[in-house]
C-alpha cells in the first residue's frame, strides 16, 4: 500500500523555485506510435512558466488518489535480468537521463506497446530528493537520511503540436516507501482505473 504522506512529501519539493526534479526528457509520437521528435534538458534551464507547466504534469502522478489511481506493484526478482526493462530503467536512472541512447530505446519500446490512434508524448523526469531527518515527534531535523534518486514517467495526449495535456498513464520508479528508496516496487498511475492501459502495465510488470 502507498502511504499518501510519502507522496505529499515528494510534491512539497516540486516548486518552480525549489524543485527536486533535475532533468526532463521526452518523446513526441504520431498517431501510429512513431517517434516524431525528442528533447533532453536540465530542468533549471527552463523558464519559470515552463517549469510550472512541466511540474504540474509530473505532480499529477503523485497527487492522484493513492491506492486507486496510483497503485503499488512488486517487481519480481526473476525478471530483473540482462536485457530487461528494469536494466534499462536502472541505466537511465544511473545516467541521470543524460544518455540519449538509453532514453531512445525506452521511447521506442513505449511506441511499440502503445498506439492509441492519436498523437501523444512520453515525458521522463529525473529527480534527486534529499530526504530530511524526521524526529520521533515528527518534527523535521537538520541533515538528511538519504538521497532518493527517482524517475517519473508520464504518457500524455497532445493538445496541439508538442503541447502535452495531463497524463493518462505513468509511473514512479523506484517506489518511495516509508520515506526511503525501494527498488523492489513501482507505483503505476492510471487516470481512469476503470479503463486501464493493460498492455502497458503487463509489459512493465513482466520487465
Amino acid at each position: 500500500m502507498i502511504n499518501r504522506n510519502d507522496m505529499l512529501e515528494l510534491t512539497r519539493r516540486m516548486t518552480p523555485a525549489r524543485s527536486s526534479i533535475v532533468r526532463i526528457a521526452g518523446a513526441y509520437y504520431d498517431e501510429e506510435g512513431y517517434v516524431d521528435g525528442t528533447f533532453n534538458t536540465n530542468f533549471l534551464k527552463l523558464s519559470v512558466p515552463e517549469r510550472t507547466k512541466e511540474l504540474k504534469i509530473a505532480k499529477e502522478i503523485l497527487i492522484s488518489e493513492t491506492n486507486e489511481q496510483l497503485k503499488d506493484f512488486r517487481i519480481l526478482k526473476e525478471i530483473r535480468k540482462p536485457g530487461s526493462l528494469w536494466q534499462l530503467l536502472d541505466g537511465i536512472r544511473a545516467s541521470e537521463m543524460k544518455n540519449d541512447a538509453l532514453n531512445d530505446v525506452f521511447y521506442e519500446l513505449i511506441g511499440e506497446k502503445f498506439r492509441p490512434g492519436y498523437p501523444y508524448a512520453c515525458l521522463l523526469f529525473h529527480g534527486r530528493y534529499d530526504v530530511p531527518v524526521k524526529g520521533s515527534d515528527n518534527e523535521w531535523l537538520e541533515g538528511s537520511e538519504e538521497i532518493y534518486d527517482y524517475l517519473i514517467c508520464t504518457v500524455c495526449p497532445l493538445a496541439g503540436e508538442y503541447e502535452p495535456e495531463l497524463p493518462e498513464y505513468g509511473f514512479l520508479y523506484p517506489a518511495f516507501r516509508d520515506r526511503t528508496t525501494d527498488t523492489g516496487f513501482i507505483n503505476i498511475f492510471e487516470r481512469k482505473p476503470e479503463r486501464p492501459h493493460d498492455g502497458l502495465s503487463r509489459w512493465i510488470l513482466k520487465g
